[in-house]
């Protein structure tokens, strides 16, 4: 009690043992990540009233647009905070910021889907981003051994900001090919950094402990957003296609989690190149999670008969984000994962298996698909502990 009322003001920030045994989140991330429920929310939120009103293809390229945004400020802090978290005051003062800025950028996300008006979305990027570039250049003062991958990083992170901000400028639609252009950018950016000099010290079981707790916050966004979509249903009558609405959904959300927590992903982040492939694939995690909570809201507003859209649309809705996530998270494993724990070619077939299943809402109805949907995943795990134990069963004989 007494070390944490003497504690100094500020600590030199030369950088984090990689190897930090028991190396957890600290309150002031779980906070930060926090910031970013509204934002994450606003984004699924539009989507679905998008693809409600059958403008799937505009819906669905704000979302992306807007989503790696909401990605890349998170991830960029998370990398920076596994290497430098000193936790000291001046970190967490600009640490305040960067949340301030996550809470501008949400407030900016209806309009970016809407009318891709990204003014009040890029102002807080940039509130968010200047922080970072401080961040890095005390670091690249106080760790002299990275002090060049450190100012890669600040300038880096300034000249790409610098672009952001210019590309209001742009008409449409030659904003979205700005767009395009400094998210390469923006990828960019860790790569050049860490390649060419002294690489950052981040820590691999901090790292993967990260992504799973935003990989938590974005499936609780999706509880929310279907409960709510549940509750207004409900205010029109009971139905039985809600109720397998209502399983369906809860199966494949609790069947995603399963998936992704089967755990062993920070073994296989044992080198740069690993770290920054199974990093970047999250976008399509995270993304597609968030776009599932969207589309059970959309499932349900078309099963009764709010939405302007066929049922076989609003069964692809639920079932696209799920084979993404399914496939995504196959393939990062491969990077993670030793040979031969996970059959691909299975996890690829269930994907299809769940397409079909959205497909077919026309002719089943919606209620059945969606739980056919959470019943195929339910198999595919079912497969993949059965071969786990069978395996486990010859190791011991």
């Amino acid at each position: 009690m007494i070390a944490a009322f003497s504690a100094p003001w500020t600590r030199r920030m030369t950088g984090r043992d990689p190897e930090q045994p028991h190396r957890a989140s600290t309150p002031l991330e779980l906070l930060f990540d926090l910031c970013f429920v509204a934002a994450i929310s606003q984004a699924a939120a539009q989507l679905a009233h998008g693809i409600e009103k059958d403008h799937v293809g505009p819906a669905l390229l704000g979302f992306l647009l807007v989503f790696f945004a909401i990605w890349w400020a998170w991830m960029n802090f998370t990398w920076f905070a596994s290497a430098y978290d000193t936790d000291d005051v001046p970190y967490r003062l600009l640490t305040l910021v960067q949340m301030a800025g996550v809470l501008v950028l949400a407030a900016g996300v209806p309009a970016a889907l809407d009318h891709y008006d990204f003014t009040v979305a890029t102002i807080g990027y940039a509130i968010m981003r200047v922080p970072g570039v401080l961040q890095w250049l005390r670091a690249a003062r106080e760790d002299p051994a990275r002090r060049a991958t450190c100012l890669r990083y600040a300038v880096g992170i300034a000249v790409v900001q610098v672009l952001w901000i210019a590309r209001l400028a742009l008409p449409h639609p030659w904003d979205i090919a700005g767009f395009v252009v400094l998210v390469v950018a923006e990828l960019a950016v860790p790569i050049v950094a860490e390649l060419r000099g002294e690489p950052t010290t981040w820590h691999p079981e901090h790292i993967a402990e990260r992504y799973g707790l935003f990989t938590l916050i974005v499936l609780g966004e999706c509880v929310l957003g279907t409960t709510v979509a549940f509750q207004s249903a409900l205010g029109h009558g009971f139905s039985a296609d809600l109720v397998l609405l209502a399983v369906g959904g809860l199966l494949l959300i609790f069947g995603l989690w399963w998936t992704y927590f089967l755990g062993g992903d920070d073994a296989g982040l044992t080198s740069l190149r690993a770290a920054l492939t199974w990093g970047y694939g999250h976008y399509l995690v995270f993304g597609s999670v968030a776009a599932l909570g969207a589309g059970l809201e959309v499932a349900v507003q078309t099963s009764e008969h709010a939405a302007e859209i066929p049922e076989a649309v609003a069964g692809l809705a639920v079932a696209v984000p799920v084979a993404v996530f399914l496939v995504v998270i196959s393939q990062l494993r491969r990077l993670t994962w030793p040979a031969g724990v996970l059959n691909h070619g299975f996890v690829a077939a269930t994907a299809v298996l769940v397409l079909v299943c959205g497909a077919l809402a026309g002719v089943i109805g919606l209620g059945p698909a969606v739980l056919a949907m959470g019943v195929v995943l339910g198999a595919l795990l079912a497969a993949y502990f059965a071969v786990s134990h069978r395996r486990a069963v010859r190791a011991d004989g």
